[in-house]
């Protein structure tokens, strides 16, 4: 069980920082933030593999249990018991984590984009925490209908009840996330301006489309085999001084505006996060470094990685040093 406060992992680089970080993130979510292939995170030779965690949530002591075998189903306990699946931890613990692989969410693809606010949205608007998977279940169910349609194994009308429960979760989806986003937009700009870039701004591009924008493309969409009108399609902007950041940032920028995005988001949530910060120093000056531990001081408990002990500029309330896979 960490300490509150800042908790400072140092160590050369291949010693096993980012492992520690994924462990917890894997332990409190359900899922690596670096691979969605299970069997990645064994250990080569092995045939299982388990993390173990002691959480204090308000006060009060949990126990953790994920395990993964290869040709296995992950499982996930909660003192003791079995969860329905390891994915039921997110809404019990609230994590946060940056990686350079996360990156992704500025520059990559727009769905990136989609996947992170979707997140977000479950998080922020708990009462609404079901429209992505209802929507993205809805999406694939007019899919397969569109398929039938186009090998003539089901007439058009079957069409008409998926259209319409889709334009409905569509109105619904593309509300909650420009709700999302506008809770998130403040706190997005104000971090950004203090890490060094002005006008950070969120943007969401796309409106609903309603039943009868999706029968006007029906005949396109039957071709197609796929509903080609829909938040599904939509993208998200993230912007500083008026630049789209994914095609006109530089990765310096691109990293504050992730580090502001998630900085944000844990200060929207009613639980203050675990934030898990890895290789987030290396690339700040030392005026940004200090922002940084200014930001994070309000919040419960935040685990960065460096190399060396002297990058960060304030005392953690723990030390951890690693080397050779072994924490101290």
């Amino acid at each position: 069980m960490l300490s509150p406060g800042i908790v400072l992992v140092t160590g050369e680089n291949g010693s096993g920082k980012t492992n520690l970080l994924e462990a917890m993130h894997l332990g409190t979510q359900g899922f690596s933030p670096r691979t969605r292939t299970d069997g990645r995170l064994i250990r080569f030779g092995e045939s299982q593999a388990a993390v173990r965690l002691k959480i204090d949530r308000e006060g009060v002591g949990h126990e953790v249990a994920v395990k993964l075998g290869r040709g296995a189903a992950k499982t996930a306990e909660l003192d003791g018991s079995r969860l329905a699946s390891a994915d039921s931890l997110r809404r019990e613990f609230p994590t946060l984590v940056f990686t350079p692989d996360r990156l992704a969410v500025i520059k990559g693809a727009p769905a990136v984009r989609r996947a992170y606010l979707d997140r977000a949205l479950t998080r922020l608007l708990p009462t609404r925490a079901g429209l992505p998977l209802e929507y993205a279940a809805t999406l694939a169910q007019r899919n397969a209908a569109l398929r039938r349609a186009q090998l003539g194994l089901s007439g058009r009308d079957a069409l008409e009840p998926w259209t319409e429960r889709l334009a409905a979760l569509a109105e619904l989806l593309v509300a909650a996330r420009r709700e999302a986003l506008a809770a998130l937009q403040p706190g997005f700009s104000e971090r950004l301006e203090q890490l060094g870039l002005s006008g950070g701004a969120l943007r969401y591009e796309g409106d609903p489309p309603g039943a009868e924008a999706l029968e006007s493309r029906l005949e396109a969409d039957i071709a197609r085999g796929a509903t080609g009108l829909g938040p599904h399609l939509d993208e998200v902007a993230i912007e500083a001084s008026g630049r789209e950041l994914r095609g006109f940032g530089s990765q310096g920028e691109q990293r504050l505006a992730l580090l502001a995005l998630l900085l944000a988001e844990a200060s929207l949530l009613p639980v203050s996060p675990l934030l898990l910060l890895d290789d987030v120093l290396s690339e700040l000056d030392a005026r940004r470094r200090g922002v940084l531990a200014e930001c994070v001081a309000g919040l419960r408990q935040t685990v960065i990685t460096t190399t060396h002990r002297s990058a960060l500029p304030v005392e953690p309330s723990q030390l951890v040093e690693v080397s050779h896979g072994t924490a101290v």
